[in-house]
Order: C-alpha cells, then structure tokens, then sequence
C-alpha cells in the first residue's frame, strides 16, 4: 500500500509527467525488449506491488519510469557499461533539470535505480523497500511469457540461434550466436523467482516461473524429435 510521504518537491503529478517524458525520450534509441512498453509493464508490476507493500508510491513511479535509462549506453557497447549505474546517475541530472532540489527524494530514487540490476556488478543490493519494489517490478517483466517474448527477441537482434543444447548454452559467451533464448533463461530466467525481494512479487512470480518450465521442457523435446517419439 501507499504511504503518504512529504516530499520537497514540484507537483508530483507533473513531476511524473516530466520523468516520464524525459524517460520516454531516451528509451526510443533502445531495441523492444527494453523499451519504453518494457518500461510501462514495470510501472504497472510497480503499482500492483505497491497495493500490498507499504512504500513511497512518489518515489517507486519516478523510479519505474527511470529504471532503464542507461540501457541504450550498455547496448551500444554490448555490455561494457552498467546501465543501472549510468541510470542512477542520469536519474539525478533529470531530477535536477525538473525543478527538484530535495536532494534525498534525488537520492533515493537513483538508489532504486542504481540497485535494480539483476546481474549486479559490486553497486549494492536494494536497501529500501521502494528499491526492493522495483527490482522484482523489472524481474516480473523478464519471466513468464513476455520474458520469453523479449528473450527470444534480443537472441534474434544479436544472430543467436533459435534454439540449442544446454552445454551449448551454458558453454558460450553474451553476445554470441549461442546466446539463445534458452542461455537467458539457464542462466538468469530460472533463478529469477528466487531472487524476488517482497512477499507480492514473490507470489506473483510463481506462476511465471511454472510457465517458462513448461515451455522449455516442451521447445527441448520438440527440437530433439521427442514429442514424435512419445507424444505427451
């Protein structure tokens, strides 16, 4: 649930329409699985969350809306910069250009974007429950069946195969032909429902989770020939 929180701040309603155009703007030069319809279902798996935890809805919004405005940096030199990192410091440059000066709301908000990553590299773990908040709002938008949308997505922009073998998955690097929608759910999608951060989106995780395990089962036996062999 929402709690109300005393910001030093402008309206929020047109601080959140300035974040979200300004968001909105940067994420046109990003692919579609990490665009700004991406952007959106994590704003709406933010505000779902938001009915059962008790958080700061101003802050999760900014934050939802903001959370991957370093991704076309970190796509453009396939991975080289941390787009969470370089979210959390374009965030605060934007807050500023929109008139805020309350310099813990800026902080804060970066702080949930700065610690949403997934594959974190050394920028802390989420600490607030806002932070917490978007980290499994982002999670929930890579798994089920829009996570195998946008994983299989982003295989075909990079000349990933289709489909291959677990050792040969799991044996290649990011950004190789053998990065396949399967290598992203081996190495990432699987362990996602694990990793949620709230009691919410942990269950709503679950049933995510158990569509991606019966997808995969089933492409595995359909690319091996075995649902020839023994229909299910």
């Amino acid at each position: 649930m929402s709690v109300e929180t005393n910001h030093d701040i402008p309206d929020s309603v047109s601080l959140f329409d300035g974040v979200a155009q300004a968001a909105k703007t940067i994420l046109e030069a990003s692919p579609a699985c990490h665009d700004w319809d991406h952007t959106l279902r994590v704003l709406g798996n933010a505000r779902r969350i938001c009915e059962t935890e008790e958080a700061d809805l101003v802050v999760v919004e900014c934050a939802a809306v903001l959370h991957d405005i370093g991704r076309p940096e970190e796509l453009a030199n396939q991975g080289k910069t941390c787009h969470a990192k370089r979210g959390g410091e374009l965030t605060m440059g934007i807050l500023e250009e929109l008139g805020v000066t309350d310099h813990s709301f800026m902080q804060h908000v970066a702080d949930c974007v700065r610690t949403h990553r997934f594959r974190n590299r050394g920028d802390g773990a989420p600490t607030t429950v806002e932070a917490r908040i978007i980290f499994d709002a982002d999670k929930l938008d890579s798994i089920g069946a829009i996570g195998i949308a946008r994983s299989f997505h982003f295989a075909g922009r990079i000349g990933a195969r289709v489909h291959n073998r677990e050792d040969e998955a799991l044996g290649s690097d990011s950004y190789s032909t053998e990065d396949s929608a399967y290598r992203e759910y081996l190495v990432k999608l699987r362990h996602v429902r694990g990793r949620m951060l709230t009691e919410t989106g942990r269950r709503l995780a679950l049933a995510r989770h158990t569509f991606m395990e019966s997808f995969f089962t089933q492409i595995n036996r359909e690319a091996g020939g075995q649902d020839l062999l023994d229909p299910c």
